[in-house]
């Protein structure tokens, strides 16, 4: 039960929470603490090219002061196309480092049905996955990430917290955060992921300025949101649509889940959520292209 309940938190602190979970942004506190002034002006800044595996020049933003991590969240008033009806749905595929024996007795931390649907309506979208997921899920994560529809994004390798207190998760030292987004992306190479990219989503959402100094080096773009699907043990999969159809906006960034046991409506509230955005003129775009000039 102590495990089930950690797990509620994390999905939470991810963006799964409802309307009072946090909603990090450049400008916002983040769940544990706010980024400096100096956070935000690297978020403000323009992209600049970088190579993400696999991949030919994927847009990224520039360090701020001091080698400090840019955080991105959604495209904001005055970038390139700025009022373009463009949304990114994201999908954070957790699971921990420790929860391997819940998965080998039968817990699904997968939801190949939503990644099925997405495919079948032909919506682009980010996946932001643990390097534990994609160890636990070599043959799905192989698939996404040969899928031109689909970006992998690295959401750490343990799902620790990279600032402290963060919903009960544990924490990863300072000294170990390059470390441990590195082990997910050769977790993701390993799998034989092709479309990977270099941005990472803080565990639960958390960050400070200690946590974005530590991730300098591994040289990846912050990404959080701006829509909280409310998702995470949600019940009723039209409250989860509702919550996201409210909350867009042109340059929008969804965070959603892709993990079954933990949000099993996920995929139907999809099904509604997208006929209707489109209906509103809205087209879906991977994070990549949001952060870009959002031309094809």
């Amino acid at each position: 039960m102590a495990a089930f309940v950690l797990l509620g938190a994390a999905l939470v602190g991810c963006g799964g929470g409802g309307a009072e979970a946090p909603v990090p942004t450049a400008k916002t506190p983040a769940a544990s603490g706010s980024p400096s002034p100096r956070a935000d002006a690297a978020a403000g800044a323009e992209p600049a090219p970088a190579r993400g595996a696999g991949r030919g020049a994927v847009p990224t933003m520039a360090p701020g002061p001091g080698g400090l991590t840019p955080v991105y969240s959604r495209r904001v008033a005055g970038a390139p196309n700025s009022a373009e009806k463009v949304v990114a749905l994201t999908f954070d595929a957790d699971m921990t480092a420790d929860q391997g024996p819940r998965a080998a007795g039968g817990e699904r931390f997968d939801n190949p049905q939503l990644i099925a649907t997405l495919r079948r309506l032909k919506v682009d979208a980010t996946v932001f996955m643990t390097g534990r997921w994609a160890e636990e899920y070599p043959d799905q994560t192989r698939s996404i990430g040969g899928d031109p529809l689909f970006e992998i994004a690295n959401h750490s390798y343990s799902h620790y917290a990279f600032a402290s207190p963060c919903y009960g998760l544990p924490a990863v030292a300072g000294p170990d955060m390059t470390a441990d987004v590195q082990r997910a992306f050769d977790a993701f190479r390993d799998a034989g992921a092709v479309n990977v990219v270099p941005y990472f989503r803080f565990p639960g959402g958390c960050y400070d300025d200690a946590a974005l100094r530590s991730l300098g080096p591994a040289g990846v773009t912050a990404v959080q949101w701006d829509v909280v699907s409310g998702d995470a043990f949600a019940k009723d999969a039209d409250a989860v649509a509702e919550q996201v159809l409210d909350g867009v906006k042109p340059g929008s960034l969804v965070v959603m889940h892709c993990t079954r046991s933990a949000a099993p409506v996920t995929e139907r509230a999809i099904r509604r959520i997208v006929p209707e955005l489109r209906a509103r003129g809205y087209r879906f775009v991977k994070v990549s292209e949001l952060m870009g000039n959002g031309t094809r």
